[in-house]
This record gives C-alpha cells, sequence and structure tokens, in this order.
C-alpha cells in the first residue's frame, strides 16, 4: 500500500499577520536545496547552522529570535530544528555554525526537537519527498523574552507571536534518499 503525504500548511500562516523584512544567506536559498552541510549526522549532514544576514526590519526593534521548522516531519506537529532567542537588537548576521560557536551574549537556545539544545539539521525520512525548512528571523518589541532554554519551542513560538514586530523568512529544502 502507498500512502501519499499532503503537504502541510505554511507554519506562519496560523500567526497573527505581519510585515516582512529581508533575510539572506551565504549558505542557503528559498526554495532550493539544503547542502549535507547544514544536515543532520543521521542523515549524512555535518550538523552546521547556515549563515543568516537580516536587514530593512523595524527601526523600534529591541530583540531578535531565530527558529528553524520543518511542516513536513511526519509527526502530525512537525518538527523543530532550532530555536534561537534573546538576541540583541544589534546582531545582524549570524555566522555559519554559530549555534555551535559563538553567539552574541545573552542569547538563548532552546531544545529542538531532537531534545538537544541548538541547531539540528535536516534529516526527513527516506523516501518521504523534499520537506521544508522554514528558517524565520523574528524583529521584536523586547531586547529579552523571560524564558530560559528549557522552555519547549512551542512555548517560545507562544511567548514571541505576542511580540513579533516583523518576520523575515527563507524555506530551503532536503530530501534524504529513500
Amino acid at each position: 500500500m502507498s500512502l501519499e503525504r499532503a503537504t502541510a500548511p505554511d507554519p506562519l500562516d496560523h500567526l497573527p499577520p505581519a510585515p516582512s523584512f529581508s533575510v539572506e544567506s551565504d549558505d542557503i536559498e528559498d526554495g532550493q536545496p539544503l547542502a549535507a552541510t547544514f544536515a543532520h549526522g543521521s542523515a549524512g549532514g555535518e550538523n552546521v547552522s547556515p549563515h543568516l544576514r537580516w536587514s530593512g526590519f523595524p527601526e523600534e526593534t529591541q530583540g531578535f529570535a531565530v527558529t528553524c521548522f520543518d511542516p513536513d516531519a511526519p509527526t502530525g506537529s512537525g518538527f523543530w530544528h532550532w530555536v534561537l532567542f534573546n538576541l540583541p537588537a544589534s546582531t545582524t548576521e549570524l555566522p555559519r555554525g554559530a549555534s555551535g560557536g559563538e553567539l552574541p551574549e545573552g542569547a538563548v537556545q532552546a531544545r529542538s526537537d531532537y531534545g538537544a539544545q541548538g541547531y539540528g539539521g535536516a534529516a526527513p525520512p527516506g523516501g518521504d519527498g523534499p520537506h521544508r525548512y522554514v528558517f524565520v528571523v523574528y524583529a521584536l518589541d523586547t531586547d529579552a523574552l523571560e524564558l530560559d532554554e528549557s522552555a519547549t519551542p512551542a512555548y517560545v513560538g507562544f511567548n514571541l507571536t505576542f511580540h513579533t514586530l516583523a518576520r523575515a523568512t527563507i524555506r530551503p529544502t532536503f530530501e534524504a534518499a529513500g
């Protein structure tokens, strides 16, 4: 018996509307496959967080957060790959590998759905088709969410919803051989 997976809606469709700004990367492109560098070790990757750079956010921005979510994961609730918050307003770029290296003072990485803090690369089931990896940079009206690294991704997202001034997205894909 063959089952076809329906494409999940975009996760941002369920959030209140927000203005957008620009996010770019030297490593990933919207709609294009991720290199193995940014995939999880279980998918033959190096599990390195990609470079991100953003601009054009609202002047009143006091801080930023970055998330990566796979809405196509066969879980019924998607899969959180990265939850980073409490980035200072002066932060407008994260270098490749920032998750495992130097982050700005005060930045917090919550655990991903892999159960570990920091970035966890793409690793869809083999033969499941391409998955979308929705990287979102949030411009916030606060310099700090009153949360720590033990906060669940859903709870961080809940708090982000009430502090979002604008959002920037980039959506690469990844497909594991099956």
